[in-house]
């Protein structure tokens, strides 16, 4: 089993080059970093944690630029979305900024993608939370479509373009692998349909993942990745995890300064070692 880094990367915490360098030099296999576009000032809808939404979610850095400064400081160290708020997002514009970094990265990108929780922020982009996961499915679909035809175009009930002409392509192909999160049953069906990993969150219990598993094979999906990301570092839990078939870990790094992130890391890369 492997061993990655989840992480939100914020302006008060280490900056996203430094992070990717001693994420890499310590023999981590990807690092993926969450995304919030911002944070409405009056919030109904419950954080998923429980309890006050932590300062990490109100100052998070844009992922595609922070995996860029990643990108440029590393060299082997795949970086990913953990998780990228599809449905808040243009499918233009994305497809775009995915195939940029691919090329940027020389064909490191993980695209990990999910619904999203936070309902008014979803609102505040124009999108009706009661469809964002037929909006998302829709949007993949048309991403596959712009990242592999010459001349793409999609006509959906949510998204709709006529022919177009994008490039850069991606450098992988046919396209970064796509990680879909979630744990509904909405969310295995796009997982089985348009997903090429799982990117199970760390309250997922192994027996849980292990379902998963055999349901995929029934499905002929026997070759779906998954990655449990926001994992505490609790070895219990990880032989755990192994034992259900995950293939890689994401180890949950607070955000905080480069010292004490630093100092994190090696805790977590000799627990990585045990674990070896």
């Amino acid at each position: 089993m492997k061993f990655g880094i989840s992480t939100f990367i914020t302006d008060d915490g280490i900056r996203p080059d430094t992070l990717g360098r001693a994420v890499e030099v310590r023999g981590f296999s990807t690092l993926v970093v969450a995304e919030h576009s911002h944070i409405p000032t009056s919030r109904e809808s419950p954080y998923p944690g429980g309890g006050d939404l932590p300062r990490k979610y109100y100052r998070t850095l844009d992922p595609f630029v922070a995996l860029t400064a990643v990108a440029a400081a590393t060299s082997t160290l795949r970086i990913g979305t953990g998780i990228a708020l599809l449905p808040q997002r243009d499918v233009i514009h994305t497809a775009n900024e995915v195939a940029s970094l691919d090329v940027v990265s020389e064909g490191r990108f993980v695209f990990g993608v999910g619904v999203g929780w936070n309902r008014e922020e979803m609102r505040n982009h124009g999108t009706d939370p009661r469809t964002r996961g037929a909006l998302m499915d829709e949007q993949l679909a048309a991403l596959k479509e712009i990242w592999t035809a010459e001349e793409a175009e999609y006509h959906g009930t949510h998204v709709d373009f006529d022919p177009i002409t994008m490039w850069p392509k991606p450098v992988q192909r046919p396209h970064p692998p796509i990680y879909v999160g979630g744990e509904s049953e909405a969310a295995l069906r796009r997982l089985a349909t348009l997903g090429d990993g799982w990117l199970p969150r760390a309250g997922t219990p192994p027996e849980e993942i292990a379902r998963v598993r055999r349901w995929l094979a029934d499905q002929g999906r026997e070759d779906v990745g998954f990655t449990s990301f926001g994992v505490p570092a609790d070895p219990e839990l990880i032989d755990g995890l192994a034992e259900a078939g995950v293939d890689e870990v994401a180890l949950m790094l607070e955000t905080a300064s480069t010292d004490e992130s630093l100092r994190a890391l090696d805790d977590f890369a000799a627990l990585a070692a045990r674990h070896g």
